[in-house]
């Protein structure tokens, strides 16, 4: 009786875990629709913009992970971008996770 009441604790415990770390997955097909502004710029070697005066990163072949995180960064202000924070502004978190699966699946497309 202990061991099958152990057993079964732990296997909720892992399903507890498991699904807590869970995340919706992006859809690359949808994303490419969606990115095709983002590509106007993050498409282009060696792009930069003249205020403020950065470089843009290619994104194709990125972590999607990374993206997804920079975009909410953009959206919520934590990354001062006022170009990224006005397109990130109007993204649900499904779109970022769709244009995330997108460049990520553009394997080694990125760099400068």
């Amino acid at each position: 009786m202990y061991k099958h009441s152990l057993c079964s604790l732990l296997t909720c415990g892992v399903l507890l875990a498991v699904s807590g770390t869970a995340s919706a997955v992006g859809n690359p097909v949808a994303g490419k629709a969606l990115a095709f502004e983002c590509s106007g710029c993050h498409a282009v070697r060696g792009y930069r913009y003249d205020y403020p005066t950065n470089h843009v990163p290619r994104l194709g072949g990125q972590h999607a992970a990374y993206i997804v995180n920079a975009l909410k960064e953009y959206k919520a202000g934590e990354r001062p971008n006022p170009t990224m924070h006005a397109n990130a502004s109007t993204l649900t978190t499904q779109q970022m996770e769709d244009i995330a699966a997108y460049f990520a699946s553009q394997k080694g497309q990125s760099g400068r």
